[in-house]
């Protein structure tokens, strides 16, 4: 009897049951043998990127990870719609305002959430408004409720929100109130947008810069190669941070918050291909001497054909895996340079520029939440490296 006619009749014994005689063949194989050489079978036949999925997705950190960026971004993205005020709404009253309090047990037991009226008096010793909570006036926190009106990026007017307390209640400030009475919370949630997007954006622009000068130098070689060394050189030789300092410095003052944006973007990539183009010279003068790639100039391809299609996907995982821990360092830089004045500019938002206006040791002492967008930063970098981590364990799928 064949292999596969013994597999057939043992499939055929567990769906159908044990044949009339009581007799039970004897196959040899059993069905944990045959899962196995299954498995074996789309383990070995399996494309590099299936590999790299199947490790990554059993790296636990780096999916929780992953699932809280994607969140973050998602935040970020629908910023206007998931923060329940603009980001330079002011309530005047609820200056230096303290995080609100959300409760769920109140005197008739378990109920909806909700926040109760606030109160304020003025304190003699510290000449500061002491908040204190009002438990005669409850107000629920409703969902989808209709709020301040805003422009969904700037196209669609709507005043729709995810949550809020409605009109004619106080404000509901999370993450308590700035200088100004302004929710830090939904600023929080609006400067996300910058920090966030001004590193991916920034990584694709030396993500695009690495390859393409560090393909060309490592495949050329002579002249190419010997211009673009020197001039990686001459970057990385330059402190980054005074580097970065002095672009942004340059930036006049009176630009738009849009012009600003893609400078502080550029001035960000400037520095940040050098790195990766080295990697992918050295990656290619190992490469550009292998069968298939002298095949490929045999067979009459041309050299950007031949770097990009036939070179480059060899170590596709190392560049994503680049890619991925380079972001961190963006939105770090992003965050310094506008907590030193010289990145993005009021009436704009970001975390850099929410720290900004925490510098004052007195402030912090007293109203230490004004430091809650320091750990979104914080975590925004942790959550990237923990996902780099978890694609450079997956980008060798062979490994034990």
């Amino acid at each position: 009897m064949s292999i596969q006619e013994q597999t057939k009749l043992a499939k055929g014994n567990l769906l159908g049951g044990i044949p009339a005689n009581g007799a039970v063949p004897d196959t040899g194989i059993s069905l944990v043998d045959e899962n196995k050489e299954a498995a074996d079978d789309r383990f070995y036949y399996a494309t590099q990127w299936q590999l790299i999925r199947w490790r990554f997705r059993r790296h636990k950190l780096a999916m929780i990870a992953l699932t809280l960026l994607l969140i973050l971004y998602f935040l970020a993205i629908f910023a206007e719609f998931f923060s329940p005020y603009t980001e330079q709404t002011r309530f005047d009253g609820y200056q230096q305002g303290p995080p609100v309090a959300i409760h769920i047990m109140g005197a008739q037991g378990l109920q909806r959430p909700f926040v109760y009226g606030r109160t304020k008096k003025l304190n003699q010793k510290t000449f500061k408004y002491d908040f204190t909570n009002d438990t005669t006036k409850v107000f629920p926190i409703r969902f989808f409720v209709r709020g301040e009106e805003y422009k969904f990026w700037g196209i669609w007017r709507t005043n729709l929100h995810f949550f809020g307390t409605g009109k004619g209640a106080p404000p509901i400030l999370l993450f308590g109130g700035d200088q100004l009475g302004r929710d830090l919370f939904s600023r929080t949630i609006y400067g996300s947008r910058v920090s966030l997007s001004i590193g991916l954006i920034g990584v694709a622009l030396s993500f695009i810069l690495g390859i393409v000068l560090g393909g060309l130098s490592g495949y050329l070689g002579g002249v190419v190669d010997e211009v673009i060394q020197r001039t990686i050189d001459f970057l990385i030789s330059i402190p980054q941070l005074p580097f970065w300092m002095a672009l942004s410095a340059a930036l006049p003052r009176e630009w738009p918050v849009i012009k600003t944006y893609f400078a502080i973007t550029l001035i960000l990539s400037v520095v940040g291909w050098a790195g990766l183009a080295r990697v992918v010279r050295g990656k290619l003068l190992a490469l550009r001497e292998e069968d298939y790639a002298l095949a490929a100039q045999a067979a009459g391809a041309s050299q950007p054909r031949i770097i990009f299609r036939h070179l480059l996907p060899g170590f596709t995982s190392h560049l994503i895996v680049s890619l991925t821990l380079a972001i961190p360092g963006a939105i770090l830089g992003e965050t310094a340079l506008s907590f030193l004045g010289l990145g993005m500019q009021p009436p704009a938002v970001s975390w850099g520029v929410l720290l900004k206006d925490a510098q004052d040791l007195v402030a912090i002492a007293q109203q230490p939440w004004r430091l809650i967008p320091a750990l979104f930063v914080i975590g925004a970098v942790l959550l990237f490296n923990f996902v780099g981590d978890g694609l450079r364990d997956a980008a060798d799928p062979y490994s034990a």
